[in-house]
């Protein structure tokens, strides 16, 4: 078998284990029975158990960065971009559940080295954001108020608020990715809709 081929099975096997376990209560046993490979030959490819985790985190955030940018047209308008790519947020991770997990679960609890990757990811997809909140800003009116600190802080909350909801629509079956992403369109954008038009709320 392909050396890539071979390493794919190991990373597949071991963000299963990865995922359902966490990184510290994984065992590098499981995840070579699972990929059907000796326990030494998961070491000769991936070096330690520390630099096979970081793979899989690598692996699943460059896989789900690319599935949002792939899902989103650039010739729509802003809204619709950012539907198409909570869309395909929502598919990605159901599809991926234990990749998810990886990401958003096992990686935070793992230690700063693994941290770091999915931050890296996270500021990727917060940086995609605060462009299409911005560009609906500037198609809402041509000299947008929305500051640059107001739109991140925006960004940041939606892509918070997106992650929060993934673990929601994944424990519930029934929940369709174009459900979910209905449900962060109505919480977040008919909202972001008033604040381009300058009606922000007031706490007077």
């Amino acid at each position: 078998m392909p050396r890539a081929e071979r390493e794919r099975q190991m990373l597949d096997a071991a963000v299963r284990v990865f995922g359902k376990r966490g990184y510290r209560a994984a065992s590098m046993d499981e995840i070579a029975e699972l990929a059907g490979v000796s326990k030494p030959l998961v070491y000769l490819y991936l070096n330690s158990k520390e630099e096979l985790f970081s793979a899989c985190i690598r692996r699943e955030a460059q896989a789900l960065v690319a599935a949002i940018r792939a899902g989103v047209r650039t010739d729509v308008t802003a809204d619709r971009q950012l539907w198409e790519g909570l869309t395909a947020f929502f598919a990605h991770t159901a599809e991926r559940p234990d990749g998810w997990a990886v990401l958003h679960s096992q990686a935070r609890s793992g230690g700063d080295p693994f941290v770091a990757e999915v931050v890296a990811m996270r500021e990727e997809i917060v940086a995609f954001v605060t462009h299409l909140i911005a560009e609906a800003a500037r198609e809402a009116h041509d000299n947008p108020e929305l500051v640059e600190r107001e739109v991140a802080g925006l960004a940041q909350a939606l892509v918070g608020a997106a992650e929060a909801l993934a673990g929601w629509a994944n424990g519930d079956a029934s929940v369709s990715a174009k459900e979910a992403a209905t449900t962060m369109m109505n919480f977040a954008w008919s909202g972001l809709g008033n604040l381009m038009v300058g009606e922000r709320w007031s706490d007077r």
